[in-house]
């Protein structure tokens, strides 16, 4: 199989005719497919439907603390829930405060309660003349999405196979006092799936930042979302390593349960210092009495520890992993080959992050969509969703059945090639 860079222009002028021929038949097909968000499919959701048996009118109704969870109190969760969050992502419990359903919600308070109030006294962000972010990319979506709702001056940093660029984080940190965060996802990154090195970890903690009130948002999202049973990342503590380099304030963690158990309906937490825990907490008091025990309750006694959720995991991946393999294999037989397109084989987490050829993500997008298969929208993975390569495309395998995904896949296949033939004639 040639790679379409080394076809003559006669090879790519019959390569286009006979792909052109194939789109249209699919376009015929009539298909319905939606590759566009990481959700769980409904086998997944199937693992937590004991969950709802949990807790009946005749349970014990109290926590381990002898607290009543159907009643007021308790603002930062309650003990087990707390373990739980803590356990996930290899804190203490005494660390993390337990919210309702969305670590989402979590990350979009903060950015507020720094912009309205400031963070540990200092002050508020709305009143500076710049606050800036650093955004590793391609990215998460939805984080940018917080940022640049509110203002916040985006700055894109190159991802490695080891993480953001390290050398550029400690220039903008350590020298830019209007440098207030950076959005990261150390563990099966959204999209590529990178994990950060331990190296990475251990110069994230020995930051320097030219602003008090700088914080590195962790979202530990995909932390027990493994693939394998016997090639499973692991990180270091991010919380401990800060308070080792004199940093304890510098890292707020997040999680949740949202694709462990039912995502709108599980328990999320931030892990962070005593300081930082005792500024939200003074928010919280007024911003609510108290969030769902009852599900936290729930959750602690369906997973009982982590041997219980990661059991639960290792369920999950039996389903999912198939699915991630179906996908690595097509591309590598279809794309590889031909050289127009590169990818990092994901260990865990929940996406692809494909990298077509320069200038062809877009188009590629609009043509799986016009022939039934609707990705995620190209420039997503990027601040303010523009991609300057316009060359990335998330792919998430988990939600379509195994017989929706092989059809999407061969799909995005055909239609791949032909944009990429396209681009290179007119190259040519």
């Amino acid at each position: 199989m040639k790679k379409y860079t080394e076809m003559t222009k006669d090879e790519l002028l019959q390569e286009k005719a006979a792909l052109e021929a194939e789109y249209e038949k699919i376009k015929g097909l009539g298909l319905s497919l939606d590759m566009s968000r990481g959700k769980p499919g409904a086998d997944q959701l199937d693992l937590s439907l004991p969950m709802l048996d949990v807790l009946k009118s005749d349970s014990d109704m109290k926590s381990e603390s002898g607290l009543d969870v159907r009643n007021y109190a308790c603002l930062d969760g309650i003990p087990e829930a707390k373990a739980l969050i803590a356990g996930m992502v290899g804190a203490k419990p005494e660390q993390a405060i337990v919210y309702g359903n969305s670590s989402l919600n979590i990350m979009y308070d903060q950015v507020s309660r720094a912009f309205i109030f400031g963070l540990c006294g200092n002050t508020p962000w709305c009143k500076l003349d710049k606050v800036k972010f650093l955004c590793p990319v391609p990215g998460y979506d939805r984080h940018f999405a917080i940022t640049e709702e509110f203002g916040v001056e985006m700055i894109n940093i190159p991802m490695t196979e080891d993480g953001p660029d390290m050398d550029m984080v400690e220039q903008y940190v350590n020298n830019d006092a209007s440098v207030k965060g950076i959005w990261c996802v150390p563990k099966y990154s959204n999209p590529q799936g990178v994990v950060y090195s331990d190296e990475t970890v251990k110069r994230f903690a020995k930051l320097k930042p030219a602003a008090d009130d700088f914080r590195i948002f962790w979202d530990n999202a995909y932390t027990v979302h493994h693939l394998y049973d016997d090639d499973q990342a692991q990180i270091p503590d991010i919380l401990a390593l800060c308070e080792q380099e004199g940093n304890p304030d510098m890292v707020f963690e997040f999680c949740s349960t949202s694709k462990v158990s039912f995502p709108g309906a599980g328990v999320a937490g931030i892990c962070t210092s005593e300081k930082n825990r005792e500024d939200i907490k003074k928010r919280l008091t007024i911003q609510t009495i108290g969030h769902d025990k009852i599900n936290q309750l729930r959750h602690a006694r369906f997973f009982k520890d982590m041997d219980g959720v990661k059991a639960h995991m290792a369920k999950h991946a039996a389903l999912i992993r198939p699915k991630f393999e179906l996908i690595e294999n097509i591309l590598t037989d279809e794309i590889a080959p031909r050289g127009i397109g590169s990818w990092i084989k994901p260990l865990g987490g929940y996406f692809f992050g494909f990298e077509a050829l320069p200038g062809c993500a877009k188009e590629i997008v609009a043509k799986c969509k016009e022939a039934g298969v609707t990705m995620t929208g190209a420039g997503s993975p990027f601040p303010y969703k523009k991609d300057p390569e316009d060359s990335v495309i998330r792919i998430a395998p988990t939600y379509p059945s195994i017989d929706e995904l092989k059809k999407a896949a061969e799909v995005f296949v055909v239609v791949t090639r032909l944009v990429s033939v396209n681009k290179i004639l007119e190259k040519n």
